[in-house]
Formats: structure tokens, sequence, C-alpha cells
């Protein structure tokens, strides 16, 4: 028995489908080809945008447009990709998803994988729901991948199953505005759930996944992510998976909508930038720009630990009780080669804090 797991938009989708896929399947048959973009934050790989396959040496071919992603593959430097060290790592088989030729491409991709796998299920998976969105939301800051798995799932004739896990936990749409377009509850994630990609989530930068797993832990409060320090609520409810419609997301995703006959991942960005005003790769591409420019800050323990100290009394202030490790290493001024250290550092020093896979910032005594 054979299951496809779509990772919607990338990063640590991956990491909640495996999750997903022991808690949906209880580990009955093999477990499931995970299909997921080598798209990662700029902590991990600094060049902007989606990596492809000739960003990589070591793929193994699976059809002739979709590579598999075994744990002896290396990206391209100055690429980095955390896709081989989860092939490492997680049971599955990670394939990798291609935009560079739109959405056509990827249901090309699709329809390949679908043929040879034969697969008797095909979820797609987003974390956070930023995928229902209809893309003039104020708070969306990255729509473009998940528009193209969307477009691409639509356009194949095999049923696929359209998941959410943990609404509102991306920090792009609030939980609150998903309410309407989730469907039904198909599962509540639990810490025997967590167990499996335990080991993953000590070192994988996903912020979104992370705060599914702390949810799923029985973890709640308020927790600070991404180098804009968006606070995302961490309730019973982050660690729930909703059925969403398939059509139904298509039709309210207006972006997703403009790139089904695309070609190009220029001319999805494109779309992008006519529908949502931005590209989010256009982000990471000034950011990329803006990293390049700024001193490289040591990581001096003892300064290191007076700067926590005073980022943590500001987000006591705000009523965060929660933050990640990525959130800590771009407040200190960090990079991404440092966000181990860090870490090291913080587990070391303060271990009564990590409330794992997150950071707790107590209350003032």
């Amino acid at each position: 028995m054979t299951r496809l797991i779509v990772a919607a938009g990338g990063g640590g989708d991956a990491v909640a489908a495996a999750m997903l896929d022991r808690a949906l399947y209880g580990g009955s048959g093999d477990p499931a080809v995970i299909l997921t973009y080598a798209w990662d934050r700029l902590l991990i790989d600094p060049v902007p945008g989606p990596r492809g396959p000739a960003n990589f040496t070591g793929l193994r071919p699976l059809t002739r447009s979709v590579w598999s992603v075994p744990r002896d593959a290396k990206p391209v430097a100055p690429s980095g990709s955390t896709l081989p060290r989860l092939a490492d790592e997680l049971p599955n088989t990670i394939a990798l998803i291609d935009p560079g030729h739109g959405a056509e491409g990827i249901t090309h991709q699709l329809e390949e994988l679908i043929a040879h796998l034969a697969p008797e299920s095909i979820d797609l998976l987003d974390v956070g729901g930023d995928i229902l969105a209809k893309g003039d939301e104020p708070t969306l800051r990255s729509p473009l991948a998940d528009a193209l798995t969307l477009a691409a799932c639509c356009q194949i004739n095999t049923p696929v199953r359209l998941l959410v896990a943990g609404p509102g936990l991306d920090g792009e749409i609030p939980a609150e505005d998903l309410r309407d377009r989730v469907g039904p509850a198909v599962l509540r994630l639990t810490a025997e759930h967590v167990e499996p990609i335990s080991s993953v989530l000590e070192w994988h930068p996903s912020e979104a996944t992370a705060m599914l797993a702390a949810t799923a832990l029985g973890l709640q409060g308020l927790c600070e992510v991404r180098d804009a320090g968006l606070p995302v609520p961490l309730t019973d409810e982050g660690a729930v998976v909703h059925e969403a419609d398939l059509d139904d997301t298509l039709q309210r995703n207006e972006l997703a909508r403009a790139i089904l006959a695309t070609e190009s991942l220029d001319e999805a960005e494109q779309r992008s930038r006519e529908i949502c005003g931005y590209s989010e790769i256009d982000y990471e591409r000034n950011k990329a720009s803006w990293l390049t420019t700024q001193p490289e800050q040591k990581l001096d323990p003892e300064a290191t630990l007076r700067q926590l100290d005073d980022f943590e009394a500001d987000a006591r202030g705000r009523g965060v009780t929660h933050t990640t490790f990525r959130r800590i290493t771009e407040a200190l001024g960090l990079n991404g080669a440092q966000r181990q250290p860090l870490r090291s550092l913080l587990l070391s020093s303060r271990p009564e804090q990590y409330h794992a896979p997150l950071w707790h910032i107590p209350a003032d005594t």
C-alpha cells in the first residue's frame, strides 16, 4: 500500500507530513512518499527562492521529471537544504517538487508520480492554513508555494484530500478568520504522534511545525515567531487537523486560479505581484541582500545571555510566553550558522526554559 502526501508549502510541511502519516495511517503499509519543495528559510539556504534538481548532487530519478532526495544528496553551494537530513532521519521517501515550470510543470510531475506509485491515497497538507487565503489578506506573507501546489492538485484526474493542520499557526491568517473555511476535524494530534519526529524538531528551523508539535504536547500561551516578531496563540485547537474542500479552496484562492496555466516560476511570481501586491521571493531577495551588508555578530556567551535577558523582558511586556530558536537567533542579530550554537548555549545555561520544541519566557518574578 502506497500513500502520497504533498507538502503544500515545503519547509516544515514535510516534517508535519511525516507526523501526519503516522497519525492518520498508524504505520500500516510502507511510509508515505512525501512530495515537497526544497524551499528553506534564509537561515538554512542563503539563496532566495526554491531549489530545483540542478541545485543538488546525488538525486535519484523516480520518474522522468520527479527526483527523490536520498540521505547522501547534497545541495550545490551556496545553496542549502534540510531535505537530505530529513531523508536520513525519516522513514519516508522524500520527492522533490520542481516549480521551475510553474503550475503546469508541477501538474505533470504529480501525474507522473501517481502513475508510477499508484497511491491508495493522496493528501495535500498545509500547516497553518494560508492555503485557504483569498490573496488580499493584509497578514498574508507567503502565498506562492501553496498556490502552486493547490493549482496543480486541482488539475489532476485523481482525488486529493486537502488537510489543514493547526489553523493560524503559521502566523499569517488568524485562526478565527479560518473557521468558516476549514471543514470537519479529521484528528487531534497528541504527544504520541509527535514522538517519531521529536529528534527532527531538535534541529529543523520550521516554526509552524514546531508550534503544531508544541500544541500537541499541551503547551499553551502566546508564541512570538519570525524576524517580524509575529504573535501566534497556542491553544488546544492548534493540534487539530481539518479537512477542507479542495474545489472551494481553489475558487477562493485568486492567486491559485491565476497561475493554473503558468509554465515558469517567473510567470507565477508575476501573477503574485499583480494579485497580492508582492512576491515572497522578492522579499527573500531583499532580505538576502540586506543580510550580506550586516556585520557578523560574535557569539560571546556572556554578552549573548545579556541580550537574551533584554529580549525576554521586552517580549514579556508584549504578553509572550514562548518563542522559537529562529526568532531568538534573528532578534539577537545572529546568522543562520549560529543558530545551533546559540541553541546549545541556551539549553546548557537555562535548561528549565526549554519547553520542547519551544523556548519558554517565564513571567517576571
